[in-house]
């Protein structure tokens, strides 16, 4: 057996031995107690009290598969076989295997614990039980009893992802690892089958037992077809860690020029082989053409890197290959196969293309990582508004809505698809065209055409600057019709569900194409012209399927523990109203959302809605007011007055209505009547109060949620208006640096600058706490330190942290103390030294 897997004849073995103790626990928790005392070393924390009175079988796998040295794994394995008669060698080597964080290592909550359950131990053991079992002999009755103990520990606290990693220490050749690793890996269509990609993109928690099984069957399958270089579970997991670890380590090594990212070099042969091959291959044909063309010698091609001894040559040319893929000069549409775009067949790759490549990689991917930690709902899809223009002077209109589709023009560019960027666009215009015009509007248009634009978004065909055609809903990606006789081979498939002449008072852009889905005034009226036709309006409306989003999510992207949680949407729930008040960086718009989105279970951004109070906020803006018209004044309604009234229309589900920064607004102004409206037992139908610009009796519907924010730090802030502030509960956001979650982050990243300087911040905040003048509303949250990755915590970046956002916060706090400023600021930049 390869030295890689010696491991797993010493786990199952340990694990068939462990079984014995079902029923016996007392002399289990002895053993291992003196396997800790004979090797010298402290048993970890396994209760609070550091006496455990019971233990799981998963659990004590988690002692030696942690964030612990491999030394220190090698003498808790050494003494486990010495106290349980283990036969099989103790192994030496742990690539690969799945590991957890030191700050959640047990698989269940510790005794006193509300979330521990009497018998949530028991249910452990016996998910091990008929997992062996099923390990044993695969038949109908063991898989009934498995999936019976694995749903039930699968919503027990403390088990969630590490229960597939349980599951594969204890029988690595049945059961599938699918912590976030293999996960990543095993969605990449050239390491695993189709079917298995969509698995694994679909996931978004812990599958139940009988798709967990399914995933693992479909596994199994791809594995013993032989196409995809493993033949076992402990095969694909340890190539999953070690792409996992290669990848990470070469990208940091371009990034940081310490290895003037060679991988580099291999985009043009990559390019190069695929031509020669006619434009598709397997990776392996296209390795071995590289290997011809570029005249290899053996020594190059075999040799290895790192201490897990990878092919350097094939992993460098599957990472390039990647890069390709995203730059667009390889589609990875067919599983297995490398195929060269169009752009790919014809591009001259030199070194600077190259980099340009790379760098634009890593900034997309900086861009999405940003973008994903933002508002939390950067991943949703949501239904877009746009104006077109069908032909100048609509002259294609008749033709498009006949035919059923979109067209645009521009046919001198070819298939839009070849273009890697707008300015390669507007760059071939210009060599088309001359003149000293930019194009850049026209290739801003064209790339929304293609990019942009999304099935199920609703189209409004235009005719000049205020004429309205038609309304459709788009029903394809974008098409590039090879065959056309016209000048319009750029098309989309549009079900155009209205058609005739609607003149708006507002005049329209001139462009061919404009998005206006932010414009809601505007969008509104112009989707009031088709509300009285006769069309089946839930036909051609898209039905969104918004991400789902868990309690689990919430608690594994938000540093607040489970009873914190549980507590806050208790009050909500109960108050209606809320606000999240606490310190800077404490999170506050960060929790609102997800807040919100983890009661409701899905990201459904159409019953959430966000706005910003300041102090030109009025109740005109709010609820409704005169605006300025074409024609003088109108009366407009406001965000609150429209989101009462989607509510009052869905009244079986929760909308939430999120006011950041609620205490800088004039509140008596803002919400003028409707102090009284927003008390939790005035809502509904039955309390309705007459409107001051309108005729009109309103209400606010019972399922209608507010969720405020206030920071406690801003001393120039007025006191909350005292009839406002009982009809609001106030929660507090406290820095999250004891956290489970900080905690497992912070052990992720590995760096003793980071401890040093968050060490520092907490007893900063410890002083602050204690100064009558400040308190721990002034205390320092966690947010400044979050979102890093391992490779982005450098001595510049904590010191901008420093330099940048905590000194001069704290100027601020102690403007009239200046030594305890400069005290507390030399702490701060000596952490970071």
């Amino acid at each position: 057996m390869a030295e890689q897997f010696k491991w797993v004849g010493f786990y199952m073995e340990f694990a068939t031995k462990l079984l014995e103790y079902k029923t016996d626990r007392g002399s289990l928790l002895e053993k291992l107690q003196k396997v800790y005392s004979d090797i010298g070393m402290k048993l970890p924390k396994l209760e609070k009290d550091n006496i455990p009175k019971d233990i799981d079988p998963f659990t004590i796998f988690g002692l030696f598969n942690k964030g612990i040295t491999d030394a220190n794994r090698v003498s808790i394995l050494g003494g486990i076989k010495a106290e349980f008669s283990i036969a099989a060698e103790v192994p030496d080597d742990f690539s690969g295997i799945p590991v957890l964080n030191n700050m959640m290592a047990t698989f269940y909550a510790f005794e006193g614990d509300d979330r521990r359950k009497d018998d949530d131990i028991d249910n452990l053991w016996t998910a091990f039980e008929t997992a062996i079992k099923l390990a044993e002999r695969d038949s109908e009755e063991s898989r009934a009893a498995f999936i019976l103990a694995y749903d039930q520990v699968k919503s027990q606290f403390a088990v969630r992802w590490n229960l597939t990693m349980g599951l594969y220490w204890i029988r690595p050749y049945t059961f599938i690892n699918l912590d976030s690793r293999n996960r990543e890996y095993m969605s990449n269509p050239d390491n695993i089958s189709a079917n298995v990609v969509a698995e694994m993109k679909s996931l978004k928690s812990v599958p139940a037992a009988e798709k967990y099984l399914s995933i693992r069957d479909k596994c199994q399958a791809a594995i013993d077809s032989g196409e995809y270089g493993y033949s076992s579970f402990p095969e694909l997991s340890y190539k999953a860690w070690v792409v996992s670890v290669e990848n990470s380590e070469m990208e940091k090594e371009a990034k940081t020029g310490k290895s003037n990212a060679a991988f580099l070099r291999w985009f043009r042969p990559v390019l190069q082989a695929l031509r020669d091959l006619g434009g598709s291959a397997t990776p392996e044909d296209t390795r071995k053409k590289i290997i011809e063309n570029e005249n290899l010698s053996a020594e190059e091609v075999n040799a290895t890197r790192g201490k897990n001894n990878v092919n350097k040559f094939a992993n460098e040319v599957a990472f390039a290959r990647s890069y390709l893929v995203k730059a667009g000069y390889i589609d990875n549409k067919v599983y297995g196969i490398w195929t060269l775009t169009d752009k790919g067949q014809t591009v001259e790759m030199t070194d600077e293309l190259a980099s340009e490549i790379f760098k634009n990689g890593v900034a997309d991917n900086a861009a999405k990582s940003k973008e994903k930690n933002s508002l939390g709902d950067a991943d949703v899809a949501t239904v877009h508004y746009w104006l077109y223009a069908p032909g100048e002077g609509a002259s294609m209109w008749e033709g498009f809505y006949s035919a059923g589709i979109m067209g645009l023009g521009w046919d001198e560019l070819g298939d839009l698809n070849t273009y890697a960027s707008k300015d390669e666009m507007a760059q071939k215009l210009r060599d088309i065209h001359g003149g000293d015009s930019s194009y850049k509007n026209s290739a801003h248009a064209v790339w929304q055409f293609v990019h942009d634009i999304k099935p199920g978004d609703v189209i409004f065909a235009k005719r000049g600057r205020s004429e309205i055609l038609g309304r459709g809903v788009v029903e394809s990606d974008y098409e590039y019709d090879d065959n056309h006789d016209g000048e319009y081979p750029n098309i989309r498939k549009v079900k155009w569900t209205h058609k005739g002449s609607w003149q708006s008072d507002e005049m329209f852009a001139m462009k061919t194409l404009t998005d206006v889905t932010n414009y809601t005034d505007f969008t509104n009226k112009i989707s009031g012209f088709f509300e009285d036709g006769n069309e089946d309006e839930e036909e051609d409306t898209k039905v969104i399927d918004y991400p789902a989003y868990s309690v689990e999510d919430f608690l594994n992207e938000v540093y607040m523990d489970e009873e914190s949680y549980y507590k806050l949407v208790g009050v909500l729930d109960s108050k209606l109203n809320i606000i999240l008040q606490g310190a800077p960086g404490v999170g506050k718009t960060f929790v609102a959302k997800r807040l919100a989105y983890s009661i409701m279970g899905v990201k459904d951004v159409d019953r959430v809605m966000m706005v910003q109070f300041h102090q030109s906020y009025s109740y005109e803006d709010f609820i409704m007011g005169f605006r300025p018209s074409a024609d003088g004044f109108d009366i407009k309604t406001g965000a609150f007055y429209n989101f009462c009234k989607k509510a009052e229309r869905d009244g079986d589900n929760k909308y939430f209505f999120i006011i950041d920064e609620i205490n800088r607004g004039n509140l008596s102004k803002i919400f003028g009547e409707l102090f009284m409206l927003i008390e939790n037992d005035k809502r509904g139908s039955k309390n309705k109060l007459q409107l001051l610009y309108r005729d009109e009796m309103f209400y606010v519907p019972e399922n209608v949620y507010i969720i405020g924010m206030m920071n406690t730090a801003d001393r120039s802030l007025a006191m909350l208006d005292y009839a406002l502030r009982r009809r609001f509960a106030f929660f507090d956001l406290k820095p999250g640096f004891t956290t489970e979650g900080f905690r497992a982050y912070r052990d992720s990243l590995d760096n003793k600058k980071f401890e040093a300087l968050v060490g520092c911040v907490q007893s900063l905040n410890e002083k602050i706490t204690a100064d009558e003048s400040l308190g721990e509303g002034f205390c320092i949250g966690h947010s400044y330190f979050c979102n890093m990755e391992p490779d982005e915590v450098t001595d510049e970046k904590l010191q901008s942290i420093v330099e940048y956002e905590l000194i001069p916060m704290l100027k601020e706090y102690w403007f009239d103390e200046p030594l305890k400023v400069k005290e507390w600021s030399d702490n701060l930049r000596s952490a970071v030294k």
